[in-house]
């Protein structure tokens, strides 16, 4: 269990003229360099999980970090809504996106991968030497003494400590889910009612293991991510807006160094403007592109090695 799914991954969408003269151009740019990828939400769409950012995505107003550790109230509606988002939401696979990266990875063409989801789809499809950015849903953090645990066994002691509770969610007005399987509620009674889990070790604070907005990402992933921009050739960035600086970033940084940047976006990016080539284009149908076109190099990446997120 990663943490997500509402539909089966769709298959990639069909290319159309424009897309792949667009993509043939990518293939030019890209062809015999050794490539960082960097990943949003925008690819994780296809395996029916939402975005935040995309067309068609409806206003969402995340919770921040301060608002999750400085209100119990706050708390207590988040964990509710994201157990609810949780029971509907963890059963994704891997869509064809999600594969082509892992195959390009395999194909020894990448220095690696840095990608801003929490859902793990990437590791799902194959991929090993991942930078999850924003951190994992599969795991939840005791914020006073640092205990990890998985996010089943949490989801299971939540289910015990609030009976019927999913099936009194199901009966009220769940209307959306988000990428981080938050579900918005229109019952302000069952949220109050909801009992939050502690840590089962010291009694502390739980909170998912993924960085919120308005917390910094760890200073050894961002380490490990621009290492993997320093030794590429170019910079490919796949489905994601850019809109937070944590991404944004390491697109300045490759250009900035004179590296190529191609950005395969719907919609337009903060990245725009620092883009070798940007394509408006399925993510997941260009990267299965990609992963077909590119030609392999003549010295492959050397072994990769076990990420340590």
């Amino acid at each position: 269990m990663t943490g997500f799914a509402s539909l089966p991954p769709a298959a990639p969408e069909v290319l159309d003229p424009r897309e792949l003269e667009g993509l043939q151009a990518a293939v030019g740019v890209l062809a015999h360099r050794r490539l960082a990828v960097l990943t949003g939400a925008g690819l994780s769409t296809d395996s029916g999980i939402p975005d935040y950012r995309g067309p068609g995505s409806a206003p969402r107003n995340p919770m921040t970090y301060q608002e999750f550790v400085g209100d119990v109230a706050n708390r207590r509606r988040y964990w509710a809504r994201n157990h609810i988002g949780w029971s509907h939401l963890r059963h994704a696979d891997p869509n064809a996106g999600h594969f082509a990266v892992a195959a390009m990875e395999r194909r020894g063409l990448l220095t690696g991968l840095i990608t801003q989801n929490v859902d793990r789809l990437h590791e799902d499809a194959g991929s090993v030497n991942v930078v999850d950015l924003h951190g994992r849903f599969d795991q939840v953090v005791c914020l006073e003494n640092g205990h990890t645990f998985t996010r089943g066994l949490i989801a299971a002691i939540l289910e015990e400590i609030n009976p019927g509770f999913l099936e009194a969610a199901l009966a009220s007005n769940v209307v959306e889910m988000a990428p981080d399987a938050d579900a918005t509620v229109e019952d302000p009674e069952l949220i109050t009612s909801f009992a939050m889990a502690v840590c089962p070790i010291c009694g502390g604070t739980l909170k998912p293991d993924f960085v919120y907005f308005g917390e910094n990402v760890p200073k050894d992933r961002v380490v490990r991510a621009y290492a993997m921009v320093d030794e590429a050739q170019a910079l490919l960035v796949a489905g994601s807006s850019l809109t937070v600086q944590s991404g944004l970033r390491f697109v300045r940084h490759a250009a900035k160094a004179g590296k190529p940047v191609v950005i395969i976006n719907r919609g337009a990016t903060r990245g725009d403007a620092f883009a070798t080539l940007k394509l408006e284009a399925g993510v997941s149908g260009a990267l299965d592109y990609l992963a077909r076109e590119l030609p392999g190099l003549a010295e492959p990446y050397p072994p990769i090695g076990i990420s340590s997120d």
